[in-house]
């Protein structure tokens, strides 16, 4: 009878496997960890642009779970004659040691790689990628463009805030109902050199009279042919030839501080001299970037998207404000986008069998 029970007990111990049952868990609690400290960090360091602080980014280049399950039992008896005193006696024990130990390397983004990642303007194509995935054009190229064809942008340099030219915000505009409408699309094309060139087309067939009209204005405000179809992408900021759509994109480092201007720095940070001071809306802001707000207050707030604490402060993205969480993940699209990724050659991590 002793020896089955001890022999149950050792299946019983045996037959748990640890691995399986931790991977719903894992997957989903280090996933959101790694989410929430990312929007944290891109938006720390939105926030230290205007207090002329340096961005500094530390990526997370690898994680590795470990596990381990020490376990133990013991029984041992005593059988006594009938005369004993002391009779029968039966002992049974166990132990059991659980360990987690999780591995998780980190990575500073720097050096020249990084740096020119987040100083280089952004691929075009990769601009109008986003407008194919079904991001509105006028918010995308109102974040990340300063000029489409020369016709400029907004634009908030060093606490200098340029306004956008009226003709920019009615093309950007159009361009968006356009979208909508399934007249506007990106194509790739390759040259015999393997090159990749991408290309807006504005499409015709199947298009309504109205949305052929808008399209005509949209390109006659950006100095583009009105009877032109097809305009190849090009990185400059003064108008291009006749079919070319030129575009003045901008770096990650200036998409982060044109939304840095939407910060609410404190007035006790700007009567110091601090940071930048606050600048005031602009009516002619493209309306769908209207309302895009970063907060700042003494308390923690309760309703965040992202919140930092930062010089005695805390800043945050309202997590009803849908407007400022949308271009706070835009921009960690972008930069995602940007070569600005980790070094090649990352640490060895050597994990122990257990």
């Amino acid at each position: 009878m002793v020896g089955l029970c001890f022999a149950l007990a050792y299946m019983s111990i045996g037959c748990v496997h640890m691995g399986p049952s931790t991977i719903a868990t894992d997957r989903f609690d280090y996933s959101t960890s790694i989410a929430d400290s990312w929007k944290q960090q891109t938006l720390l360091n939105i926030v230290k642009l205007r207090y002329m602080d340096l961005p500094i980014f530390v990526d997370v280049s690898s994680i590795v779970a470990g596990y381990s399950m020490q376990t133990g039992g013991s029984v041992n008896g005593t059988s006594s004659s009938d005369r004993a005193i002391q009779g029968n006696f039966v002992a049974a024990g166990g132990q059991a040691i659980y360990t987690d130990r999780p591995t998780i390397t980190y990575v500073p983004l720097t050096g020249e790689k990084f740096l020119r990642g987040l100083i280089t303007p952004i691929d075009p194509k990769n601009i109008f990628f986003m407008l194919q995935a079904g991001y509105p054009a006028d918010f995308i190229l109102g974040l990340t463009v300063d000029s489409l064809n020369g016709v400029r942008n907004r634009a908030a340099d060093g606490g200098n805030v340029r306004k956008a030219d009226p003709d920019f915000v009615r093309a950007l505009a159009l361009l968006r109902e356009v979208q909508v409408a399934g007249a506007l699309g990106l194509r790739v094309e390759e040259d015999k050199a393997k090159n990749s060139t991408g290309v807006v087309v504005f499409r015709r067939d199947d298009v309504s009279p109205e949305i052929l009209d808008k399209a005509a204005e949209a390109r006659r405000l950006l100095k583009l042919p009105p009877d032109g179809q097809r305009f190849t992408l090009t990185f400059s900021p003064s108008r291009g030839a006749d079919g070319e759509l030129a575009v003045n994109s901008r770096s990650m480092l200036q998409i982060m501080s044109a939304f840095a201007s939407y910060l609410e720095v404190p007035e006790e940070h700007v009567n110091e001299r601090r940071a930048l001071p606050n600048v005031d809306v602009i009516p002619e802001v493209i309306e769908l970037q209207q309302g895009v707000k970063i907060y700042s207050g003494k308390q923690k707030p309760r309703n965040a998207f992202a919140a930092v604490y930062y010089r005695d402060y805390w800043f945050w993205v309202d997590d009803r404000d849908w407007k400022t969480k949308r271009a706070l993940t835009a921009v960690m699209f972008f930069f995602t986008l940007a070569d600005t990724g980790s070094p090649d050659k990352l640490p060895l991590v050597t994990i122990p069998a257990q």
